[in-house]
């Protein structure tokens, strides 16, 4: 089994306090965020930063941790190898931290390494467990969460609490309600370690909007004069607004669709489409001279 220097991975020294441990993580999971980084190696790096802190963010997996590098490092300087190194003695303790799965994407945010396993799991190095094993681990726990359109589409985190733990948990951009979010190792404990927490998202209603997977439906409400003559219209964004050209003589009904501007997509892929339906706002309480006007254009038509 190899050594992992989760020091080296965050990039902080030995004697980093938790802030800039917790600085350090934050800056380099927005970087390799696979909704963000398109890299092909920007999933591996992502897992290998979120190991990383699962261990450095904890007071006791780092205490035992630092434990074990000095016992590795003057094992190194004795000459010996990894291979003959007694893990043994460390494999002891329950998993837990505040990594992040998400359940519908397989492992792109999940799995830990072997190392990891072995030293926080209390998983056997050469074995895989058996039943009878597996069946003290700790319950499975549930909680659900609820989030807006806005976070929904920008992604946000939550702080929970479970079983006296505090996590703070990261919702990705593009999230669906029924998404399911895993976090290893935070259910219920057991003598064999701990089970998993689940979240489930449920993102809550905006009436603005209408959702079709990655796509947004909504209105943009325009007067007479700028249907007729064409100008700008205000379209409602989940971030705000966004101004759309409406060309002279659009009907009301018209779709017009801005590319990209919907709900990103939480696989990373290419963002959905926002169609804004025009509606035309008549005039009212028209003036005499004004009710002239349009009985001129009338006549004209």
């Amino acid at each position: 089994m190899e050594y992992k220097d989760y020091y080296k991975i965050l990039g902080v020294k030995r004697d980093a306090s938790e802030a800039e441990i917790k600085r350090a993580y934050r800056s380099l999971a927005l970087k390799y965020h696979p909704d963000k980084n398109p890299s092909s190696d920007a999933t591996t790096r992502f897992k290998e930063i979120n190991e990383a802190y699962e261990v450095l963010g904890d007071t006791q997996k780092r205490s035992k941790y630092d434990q074990l590098g000095s016992s590795y490092k003057a094992w190194e300087r004795m000459g010996g190898r990894s291979g003959n190194f007694d893990w043994s003695q460390w494999t002891s303790g329950s998993s837990g931290g505040v990594h992040v799965d998400v359940g519908d994407l397989g492992d792109l945010f999940g799995g830990f390494s072997d190392f990891f396993s072995a030293i926080f799991g209390g998983m056997p190095i050469h074995s895989q467990p058996s039943a009878s094993r597996r069946s003290m681990r700790g319950q499975d726990v549930e909680q659900s969460i609820r989030i807006s359109l806005a976070e929904a589409h920008s992604g946000t985190t939550r702080i929970l609490r479970q079983d006296g733990r505090k996590l703070e948990v990261v919702i990705p951009a593009g999230a669906k309600s029924g998404m399911k979010l895993r976090i290893s190792g935070q259910g219920h404990s057991g003598q064999r370690g701990s089970g998993d927490l689940y979240i489930k998202v449920n993102v809550n209603p905006d009436p603005r909007f209408k959702r079709k997977e990655n796509d947004l439906y909504t209105d943009a409400t325009v007067d007479l004069y700028t249907a007729v003559l064409g100008g700008e219209a205000r379209v409602p964004h989940p971030q705000g607004e966004l101004v759309l050209t409406v060309p002279p003589e659009s009907q009301p009904g018209k779709v017009f669709r801005l590319k990209g501007k919907g709900m990103p997509d939480v696989r990373g892929g290419a963002s959905g489409d926002l169609y804004a339906t025009l509606k035309v706002s008549l005039p009212e309480k028209l003036s005499d001279e004004e009710r002239k006007l349009f009985e001129k254009l009338s006549k004209l038509r």
